[in-house]
């Protein structure tokens, strides 16, 4: 059961990378009980190559919300080849008590591939399903002690099924995958599991619903002061 966690936490990772709403990147501040005061976390200085990833997802996210905005049609698609480093303390963070990540850092590399006028359509149109071309993913997992570090490829086909302008239904659909042979049953094992039972399908509503409501306005507030350069 702990390596069934640990792997839904990967899926959960790759899927949050191939949708460039990055959960490690974007974590919710931790909860504090009524009237509590939660001290402010330091949060650690980003290396080079972090800082043009966060750049690089920025312009990214940018285009997706001035499609959402604008909900128009005629354009370019967006395509955009994306790297996020998630430090092992951010995964753990994102994942919680109840699953375990048995890695270290995971370095994830993609070529996101967006059509744009599926998205326009999603936001005009009273209903309406966005079926997105495959993704890959390719994400290199640290061990925690010394060793080589494991490579993992997946591959998926999102869908979400959109209602007045707000996500309703999603899933993955997660195609082939490589990994090591160690860790590979898991990988297998852990996608058929969502593929048949959609474990991830509301995470992902929940993702996308926060994309393109809070994120889109925080990103609008950001450029519009210059923060955003």
């Amino acid at each position: 059961m702990r390596y069934a966690l640990s792997l839904a936490g990967l899926l959960a990772a790759l899927l949050g990378l191939s949708l460039a709403i990055s959960a490690a990147e974007d974590t919710s501040p931790t909860v504090s009980p009524p009237g509590a005061t939660a001290p402010a976390e330091k949060q650690p200085e980003l290396t080079p190559e972090e800082k043009a990833g966060k750049v690089t997802r920025k312009a990214f996210k940018a285009k997706i919300c001035d499609i959402i905005a604008t909900r128009d049609p005629a354009g370019e698609d967006i395509s955009c080849d994306i790297t996020k480093t998630w430090r092992e303390e951010d995964i753990a963070k994102m994942l919680g008590d109840k699953i375990e990540w048995p890695w270290g850092k995971a370095v994830c590399q993609s070529k996101l591939e967006l059509p744009r006028a599926p998205l326009a359509n999603a936001m005009s149109e009273p209903e309406y399903e966005i079926v997105m071309p495959q993704q890959k993913v390719r994400c290199t997992l640290a061990e925690k002690e010394k060793g080589e570090p494991y490579v993992v490829e997946v591959t998926m086909s999102p869908k979400v099924k959109f209602k007045d302008s707000k996500a309703t239904e999603a899933t993955v659909n997660w195609g082939p995958a490589a990994a090591p042979l160690l860790i590979y049953p898991l990988i297998y094992a852990g996608a058929g599991l969502d593929n048949s039972t959609n474990v991830l399908g509301p995470e992902v509503v929940r993702l996308v619903n926060g994309f393109i409501t809070k994120k889109c306005a925080e990103l609008k507030a950001e450029l519009s002061t210059g923060k955003a350069n």
